[in-house]
């Protein structure tokens, strides 16, 4: 029934397909809109900060003190410069993901295949499409190889459908029937490949005309979010009632309606932790780009929160721990094996079963098996010039019921002939080898695959009907022999292992391959292979708790098929693990959404695979996933150094900002220098915290418990207590200052210095859980000393120069004030330094 297929094209130039994407544009249909400058800007000023701010602003202004209010108007324009900024940056970030994160295709331009963003196919472009691909465009078939596509996205019947070339040039039809020569963008080739002609992209394919929107899943809040909202919520509600308290207070003590009013602004300004949901959104976005920088694509943000928590991680053999470049190892003739070195020319007899294994394999492959055999091929010094008119007449594919491939070949004049290869046994099977024969191949190939190697029978055949066959059992195969092939272990893998053992990270390898196989492969990898390996036969008669069981000490599974996976992932979840999972084949898809942590491959994984993930890794690299790990776990910490830094800072400002209710005496924090300590506060949170260094420790510490609170009672405590003590060392400075007689300018000079110093003090404290500020030093961070310097000259501007002093009614600092402000800093860093260890001892908080 099949005839000779015909020839590829060799697809559009390079420079016609730019120029049809500049003619008919990107082929993408409608989207969420990306977020515009003033869309940005109009969020950050409905925030209560920018509101309160403007509020006092406008106060000065009814008050006559213009130059107060131009500069609050200032400080509040600068906030809203940095929020606009801060989110433009993950607008940009977000969009460079999406880029990166969108299906690719498979293209022939120019003669050469290569894989392009699918926004960017054009209409003309030849496209390779295979099982497990999502088709980009509307696109008429030139080949097609047991092709059948899934187009419920279109129609709505699940049921998929076959495709077949047409003889003639027929028009565009509507998705749905059967034996068409269309494929249609957006559906699911679930079964052969082909080659396509894009007849339509963008808004004019069919899912372009049903109007369906491929924009962002939305997705609930993660346990960080929800638990920022409560905390956010929690201090906003106390910040403003003990604002409107304040304001009630000075009217009715101090008869001062206009002040309490400002010292209300100004209490709910230094306790309204309007960071925290900024700190929260820069560090998921800024983290997801650093992975993206280690070729990690992070799709849902979600998971970088999860990574740190990972207790098992299952991955694939093939591609994940080796380098998914095979090359023939040995070829066996019987009981005469013949080791393969680089260069060095076959044998005859090793060069015939050479030969036949390059005839069963398509002529331009891309299974890396198969380019193992035409890369031996070529290696050879005798090219294969005798088969340069031969024709590729009838194709044989694999079945579930039987693992073979063969190739019908017609050679001119002489008799056609078949090449077969596949499973050892399955070769044998079509040779109808009598049993001994068959016990003798299942041992050479058991002795292959123990020594690590993936083992392939090789058969050939004569054929003088004058019609091909349905079957490939019907023709006379004559066993040729076996051939190995292995795949080398990737260079990253073995420090890799080392990591996730110290990070108490167990790692599970599920494979395809032989047992034996799987053992020595995961021996090399280091993997703990002191178990029994347990195979998809065993599986599969299996209970539910006999699996859960047996996943607890089972490190190597062989020979599973990609639905079992999903049982292996359901089991470790039941017993509460925090499961990573690798994957790349239409059907890993369940198993990488019931994952934890679903991980597909960029290079060599479907698109369905990829949709199905949370983590894309671009080189396919078991040690992109450690890395992925250890950069989420930095990521985490940082973002509790952040954390624990807002909450702890905001105690000092908020409790000066209450002290002279309390004593009766002028008020020392405006509105005004409440927005001076936010403008230090933002950055240090969002570009300092953010860029600190990993600890010394970070994988070397068990996985985090995923339902552990951002916020512990004794995270908080600590919080509290930093705070506590800084707050205690201004307030000493503030009441010595006030029995001293100093002037109320100097003494508002004073402690705002000692505010900020001691603010420098809170920084190196948290920069680090365990380590002290000396061993912190030496850790490069030149975001911390940019901020530092810029804020030091900050603060003697306002300080020292008169325009500037004045308006934040301030004195100038004499040398023994300047002391007095840098002594406090030393204290609280000393003081906190050693209450860190102290704690960390005997409270053990800092996890």
């Amino acid at each position: 029934m099949t005839t000779e297929a015909p020839a590829v094209p060799a697809g559009l130039s390079a420079s016609e397909a730019a120029h049809r994407l500049k003619a008919d544009g990107r082929n993408e249909i409608a989207r969420a809109q990306r977020r515009s400058l003033g869309h940005i800007v109009l969020e950050v000023l409905r925030e209560p900060m920018f509101q309160l701010l403007l509020a006092a602003a406008l106060l000065y202004l009814l008050l006559g003190d213009v130059g107060e209010a131009l500069v609050l108007l200032g400080g509040a324009s600068l906030t809203v410069g940095i929020a606009v900024a801060q989110e433009s940056r993950a607008e940009r970030v977000l969009d460079a993901l999406r880029q990166m994160s969108s299906p690719r295709a498979l293209v022939i331009r120019d003669g050469q295949r290569l894989r392009v963003p699918g926004a960017e196919v054009v209409r003309g472009d030849v496209v390779v499409i295979a099982e497990g691909d999502r088709v980009p465009a509307d696109a008429r078939l030139i080949t097609a190889h047991e092709l059948q596509a899934d187009e419920s996205l279109l129609t709505g019947e699940s049921a998929a459908v076959r495709k077949r070339t047409a003889a003639t040039d027929v028009a565009a039809q509507r998705p749905g029937g059967e034996d068409l020569p269309f494929v249609y963008a957006g559906t699911l080739i679930v079964h052969g490949h082909g080659v396509a002609e894009v007849i339509a992209t963008g808004p004019r394919s069919e899912i372009g005309r049903i109007g369906r929107s491929l924009g962002d899943i939305a997705t609930e809040p993660t346990r960080l979010h929800q638990q920022t909202r409560r905390l956010v919520r929690v201090l906003a509600t106390c910040g403003l009632s003990l604002s409107a308290i304040v304001l009630l207070l000075y009217g009715w003590l101090r008869h001062a309606w206009m002040d309490g009013l400002l010292a209300g602004i100004a209490l709910a300004m230094s306790m309204l932790p309007e960071e925290f949901p900024l700190v929260l959104t820069v560090f998921m976005v800024l983290g997801a780009w650093r992975l993206a920088g280690k070729r990690v694509l992070t799709r849902r943000y979600a998971v970088i929160e999860t990574l740190g928590a990972a207790t098992v991680l299952c991955t694939d053999k093939t591609g994940t721990l080796t380098q998914n470049r095979m090359t023939i190892a040995e070829l066996r003739i019987g009981t005469r094996a013949h080791r393969v070195n680089a260069g060095e020319a076959l044998p005859e007899d090793f060069r015939d079963l050479l030969e036949h294994g390059v005839l069963a394999s398509e002529p331009q492959p891309f299974d890396p098996m198969e380019q193992a055999f035409h890369a031996l091929e070529q290696q050879q010094p005798q090219k294969p010039d005798h088969r340069r008119h031969w024709r590729l007449a009838r194709r044989y594919g694999l079945k579930p019921e039987l693992l073979a491939m063969s190739h019908g070949w017609h050679r001119g004049e002489a008799a056609p002939i078949v090449s077969a290869k596949g499973a050892p046994e399955a070769i044998a099977d079509l040779c109808h080898l009598p049993p001994e024969e068959m016990r003798a191949v299942h041992a050479a190939a058991s002795e292959m695959a123990a020594a690590g190697m993936r083992v392939l029978g090789v058969a050939r055949a004569e054929h003088s009907a004058a019609e091909w066959p349905a079957s490939q059992h019907d023709f006379g195969f004559r066993f040729l022999g076996l051939v190995g092939l292995a795949d080398p272990l990737r260079a990253s893998v073995p420090q890799a292992m080392q990591d996730c053992r110290s990070a108490g990270i167990r790692v599970v390898m599920i494979t395809g391959d032989y047992p034996a196989t799987a053992r020595v492969i995961a021996a090399s990898a280091g993997i703990d292979v002191s178990g029994d390996v347990v195979t998809g036969a065993q599986l599969a008669k299996m209970s539910e708790a006999q699996l859960a069981e047996v996943v607890a000490h089972t490190n190597v599974f062989a020979r599973i098929l990609p639905e079992q996976k999903l049982a292996i992932v359901r089991a470790l979840k039941s017993r509460g693990e925090v499961v990573a999972m690798t994957g790349d084949g239409v059907n890993d898809a369940p198993s990488l959404r019931a994952a934890h942590i679903g991980i597909a491959m960029g290079g060599r994984g479907t698109d369905v695979a990829r949709e199905a993930a949370s983590i894309v890794l671009l080189d396919d690299d078991f040690g992109s996933i450690v890395t992925a790990i250890r950069l989420g776990r930095r990521i985490y910490d940082n973002l509790r150094k952040a954390m624990e830094y807002l909450l702890a800072v905001h105690v000092p400002i908020a409790g000066m900002s209450l002290l002279p209710l309390a004593l009766d005496t002028p008020m020392i924090f405006s509105p005004l220098h409440i927005a001076f300590l936010e403008l230090i506060i933002d950055p240090v949170c969002s570009l300092v915290f953010e860029a600190e260094p990993e600890e010394r420790d970070l994988m070397r510490r068990p996985p985090r418990d995923p339902k552990a609170k951002l916020f512990s009672a004794a995270t908080l405590a600590w919080c509290l207590c930093q705070g506590g003590a800084v707050l205690a060392f201004i307030a000493a400075i503030y009441l010595v200052a006030l029995q001293l007689g100093l002037p109320e300018a100097d003494l508002r000079a004073l402690v705002f210095a000692a505010v900020v110093v001691t603010n420098f003090g809170l920084i190196f404290v948290n920069r680090s859980f365990a380590s002290s500020v000396t061993e912190a030093l030496g850790r490069r961070n030149v975001a911390l000393w940019i901020v530092l310097a810029v804020t030091a000259l900050l603060l003697a501007t306002t300080i020292y120069v008169p325009p500037v002093h004045d308006l934040f009614h301030f004195g100038v600092l004499h040398f023994d004030d300047v002391g007095v402000a840098l002594g406090a800093g030393a204290a609280t860093l000393v003081l906190l330094e050693l209450s860190k260890r102290w704690w960390t001892r005997r409270i053990g908080a800092r996890r």
